[in-house]
């Protein structure tokens, strides 16, 4: 592996951080998980990150037949993410009752921390786009390891970045949670705005 292969790991390594935004995933991530004693939000924290390792690695290595066969275009793949995170967001500004109904109906690592937020439209296409320049160079090999390596370690950063941020918990006691709630729904709110008209935008390009 030389510095090329190196930078391009480098690049891609950045480049996931910057769309996954795990510092942006923890007011979610708080806000879902702090009713839960505080071993369990540790492995609620470590449950997203590999949720989200999964998926990425399974649209890596077979992003582009998935879609292919099953007719979706990225476009349509945004704006499911971005629905999916508007319901979310919608639920948390509401108020207590209805984010902890959402917390008992299932695990919150899964859906909505590992998919769509961190695991999301824009890290997908990110991850399968740096797919297809790795293998468009004539050392694939040591590129693909390079990848692989960033996607492992982007995920290691994730998930010591919510298991760290569970000790927030105890500082700013249910009235910051309550708040913190909000904020973390009105921000997700936004996200999705930005994903569904992104997703109309590339459907419609005149508009």
């Amino acid at each position: 592996m030389n510095w090329i292969d190196l930078t391009f790991g480098l690049q891609a390594l950045v480049t996931l951080v910057v769309i996954m935004d795990p510092p942006g995933a923890t007011p979610l991530f708080l806000s879902l998980v702090s009713s839960r004693p505080i071993k369990e939000q540790r492995k609620l924290a470590w449950q997203a990150a590999m949720t989200s390792f999964i998926v990425i690695t399974a649209f890596a290595l077979f992003g582009q037949w998935i879609l292919d066969y099953l007719k979706i275009s990225l476009p349509a793949l945004k704006g499911a993410g971005g629905l999916l995170l508007l319901l979310v967001a919608l639920e948390l500004l509401k108020g207590n009752a209805n984010k902890d109904e959402a917390t008992r109906t299932g695990n919150v690592a899964l859906v909505p921390l590992g998919t769509p937020l961190l695991a999301g439209p824009g890290a997908i296409v990110a991850i399968m786009l740096f797919v297809q320049e790795a293998g468009r160079d004539g050392n694939s090999g040591a590129k693909s390891l390079a990848l692989a390596l960033a996607v492992i370690l982007v995920h290691i950063i994730i998930g010591l970045t919510l298991m760290f941020s569970t000790k927030i918990v105890s500082v700013i006691k249910e009235s910051g949670v309550e708040l913190l709630a909000r904020i973390a729904g009105l921000l997700l709110a936004a996200i999705a705005v930005e994903m569904l008209v992104s997703a109309v935008k590339e459907f419609f390009p005149g508009v």
